[in-house]
């Protein structure tokens, strides 16, 4: 907060800093409390329970008065002096623009993983051009038409932000190690991210199980020739371990087919039961009506 009560003067006449507290086991609410007090400018969100960062992001976008909308984390890994060159690139006429960090700060493992993920989300939003998509960007308010009527507890705000633009731009920047904490997204939480990306937001699975089907399909119209043939050439064909491996091949693939569906019913499940994207205890500011 220091840091921006230093920046956000220098980039806009008028601002606000709207912070999410997602469920936090600690005292983050009393201290976004205590800050709410000390800056005028500064607006505090209370969810009922941890929904999850993206769902938080949504929140807290949902909630922003003014035209031009930062998103960041709050470990200062993201700059806040790096602001001013976001800003530059989306007045050249973009509606969202991401800052990719140089070099990132964490594990060469998790930075490879990362950057699948990020990948398959760049490709579920369509855009080819802009592929290190984070947590830290601006985008234009307006963009919230677009996904104005969207609820649901499965959440990725960059899909989101796709519905209404194709103007997406990506700036370097800086980044900063983390110095206090760690991070929440383990391997566990990047798998579930990546399962959410590709059944939530795009009918990619089911298509490659349709084609797998397909080709297994080939494959076992081969198996019969070989096996006709053999039979009728040489007399025999060979018993178990022949069959026991076609068994195992095919269900294999029919149990991988049907995993995908099941996934997709999963979400299905997930978007009818009427379960939110996140739900608001309290805050340091009354609602608007």
């Amino acid at each position: 907060m220091e840091r921006l009560a230093q920046v956000l003067p220098k980039v806009a006449d008028a601002y606000e800093v709207v912070l999410v507290n997602d469920g936090s086991l600690d005292n983050s609410w009393s201290v976004i409390q205590r800050l709410a007090k000390q800056w005028p400018w500064v607006r505090g969100i209370n969810l009922m329970r941890n929904y999850g960062q993206h769902n938080a992001t949504l929140c807290g976008i949902r909630a922003a008065r003014y035209e031009i909308i930062f998103t960041m984390d709050d470990d200062l890994q993201n700059l806040p002096e790096e602001m001013p060159k976001l800003i530059a690139k989306l007045n050249e006429g973009y509606d969202v623009v991401y800052g990719v960090a140089r070099k990132r700060q964490q594990s060469w493992f998790k930075n490879l993983f990362s950057t699948f993920l990020k990948r398959s989300i760049a490709y579920v939003m369509g855009q080819h051009t802009v592929r290190d998509i984070g947590a830290f960007k601006v985008l234009r308010a307006s963009l919230r038409k677009s996904f104005e009527t969207f609820n649901g507890p499965d959440v990725l705000v960059d899909v989101l932000l796709s519905w209404g633009t194709n103007r997406f731009a990506s700036v370097s920047v800086e980044e900063a190690p983390r110095l206090v904490g760690k991070s929440n997204y383990n391997l566990v939480k990047l798998i579930k991210v990546s399962f959410l990306v590709l059944t939530s937001y795009t009918t990619l699975p089911l298509r490659f199980a349709s084609v797998l089907g397909f080709l297994f399909t080939i494959f076992g119209f081969f198996v019969l020739v070989y096996v006709l043939a053999t039979y009728f050439l040489a007399g025999s064909v060979a018993g178990f371990p022949f069959l026991a491996s076609i068994i195992a091949i095919f269900s294999g693939v029919q149990l991988f087919g049907l995993g995908i569906i099941g996934e997709y019913l999963a979400r299905l499940f997930e978007r009818s039961s009427g379960r939110s994207s996140y739900a608001i205890a309290n805050t340091t500011y009354e609602l608007d009506k």
